[in-house]
């Protein structure tokens, strides 16, 4: 098997001094992911220093190092192993023959990147590349790049950022051939004067489009025409929404608690297929990933297939049966991340569930962080959608829900409290035999731990 890097090539891309030979079969700068056969990439960050780690990574299986100060073990010696893991990431890109996509947008960016990997994969099998977990900003997207195997054909990107300017530099890593805004919503809005300011910041992914590039654009959005500005560049514009007048659009479409069904007009064709995951924003994801995989030539019934068995994503709608009191309940773990878009979209998939027997709707709603001084405004702005979602109990986690707690109280059992700890204890209380929970809030909250508090007894739902 081709390794990924040998030794001497990691020495010539990253400008290093080779000691020792050795190859290795992937690339990362967390020791924890180290299995065996891995090249450790020590970084220096302003709180932690990667080669405190080095006794860990070899001890795990490192196959090699990469570094900044000497070893006895197999290594290549650098200045600067930030700027070597940079250059490491040029290299895997400019030496794969990969049709590369770059995905961002406020919401919807790693199930897009997700489901495109799947639809891709169905056409083009052992030879598609994508992100893992959610590696998108200044040193996720370098090691997703340096991790591209040199056979890939097709390579998938996330981008992420929080303020202007950080997708400049990402795009002008990844070059992509398609780049793709998925939505523009008001996240990260403590760094940004208006949300137009957000969309202007993920138009940048834009610029980084090689010769020939297409730009895939959210036509339902309302700030379609300001996208629009910014790809100019772009030899190709695909907008893709559920209103007419998308270049990619649902002529219709059905939503059904547990997933949805579409018939979607992509230019000159007409694909029926299914979603294998709930509500009107999966409409709207679906028809960004049957728009990138129209313009990189791949097959649209086989990228139908692939949606249809999209489902169980930790973190992001993924549906757990886990133990409660005598029976079992169902949890959406939707507890990876929370803007007040997102929140809306998950609260309307749990409005379409109707409960077994005597089973309800309850959610667990963290604080939506980083929205800065409009964050009582937009906390207080999710009450009805919750009194629409028709839940019954809910716990809120977190001091920012103070408002939402206020404009709730008399309308349904709410129960605040400060942490996911205090959130653990409270659904353990509250949760009865076919009830269905929502779990959300932003990752800094860990209500995801309460998630895998739940999962004893899991089974599928």
């Amino acid at each position: 098997m081709t390794p990924l890097w040998t030794a001497a090539e990691i020495a010539t891309a990253c400008n290093g001094t080779q000691n020792g030979d050795f190859s290795v079969a992937n690339v990362t700068f967390d020791s924890r992911e180290v299995i065996g056969g891995e090249l450790f990439i020590a970084l220096k960050g302003e709180a932690m220093d990667g080669h405190r780690f080095l006794p860990q990574a070899i001890e795990r299986g490192a196959a090699g190092l990469l570094v900044s100060q000497p070893t006895e073990i197999p290594h290549v010696l650098v200045a600067d192993t930030t700027a070597a893991l940079t250059a490491l990431a040029m290299a895997a890109r400019d030496r794969a023959p990969a049709l590369r996509i770059g995905v961002t947008g406020s919401v919807g960016k790693t199930g897009v990147k997700e489901a495109l990997r799947l639809a891709l994969t169905r056409f083009a099998p052992d030879a598609v590349h994508a992100s893992v977990k959610s590696y998108n900003n200044h040193t996720g997207v370098p090691l997703s790049l340096a991790r591209m195997p040199r056979e890939t054909r097709f390579g998938v990107f996330e981008m992420g950022m929080n303020h202007s300017g950080e997708l400049n530099a990402l795009t002008s890593f990844v070059k992509p051939d398609i780049a793709i805004v998925t939505w523009v919503a008001s996240a990260h809005r403590e760094f940004f004067a208006a949300e137009t300011d957000i969309a202007d910041a993920k138009g940048e992914i834009f610029a980084g489009l090689q010769t020939g590039g297409t730009a895939i654009i959210p036509h339902d959005s309302r700030h379609r025409d300001r996208l629009l500005s910014h790809a100019k560049n772009a030899s190709n514009i695909i907008t893709f929404g559920l209103e007419p007048g998308a270049d990619v659009h649902a002529e219709t479409f059905v939503l059904h608690p547990d997933c949805s069904c579409v018939t979607a007009r992509i230019g000159d064709h007409r694909l029926t297929f299914k979603i294998g995951m709930a509500g009107r924003h999966w409409v709207n994801n679906a028809l960004a990933v049957l728009a990138a995989v129209h313009a990189a030539g791949a097959d649209l019934a086989l990228a139908g297939l692939a949606l249809a068995e999209l489902s169980d994503l930790p973190g992001r709608g993924q549906r757990l049966r886990v133990e409660a009191g005598k029976g079992h309940a169902i949890v959406i773990d939707e507890s990876y991340n929370a803007n007040p878009a997102s929140m809306a979209a998950a609260l309307a998939v749990l409005g379409e569930i109707a409960p077994a027997g005597q089973g309800r709707r309850v959610a667990m709603l963290g604080a939506m962080r980083e929205l800065g001084r409009l964050s009582d405004q937009f906390h207080a702005e999710l009450a009805p959608h919750i009194v629409a979602a028709g839940i019954e109990s809910i716990i809120l986690v977190g001091n920012e829900m103070k408002p939402l707690a206020a404009a709730l109280s008399r309308r349904l059992d709410v129960r605040h409290v400060a942490d996911a700890p205090a959130a653990e204890s409270e659904i353990a209380r509250l949760l009865a035999p076919n009830d269905v929970l929502l779990v959300k809030g932003s990752n800094s909250l860990r209500l995801g731990d309460v998630v895998s508090a739940l999962r004893g007894g899991e089974g599928s739902s």
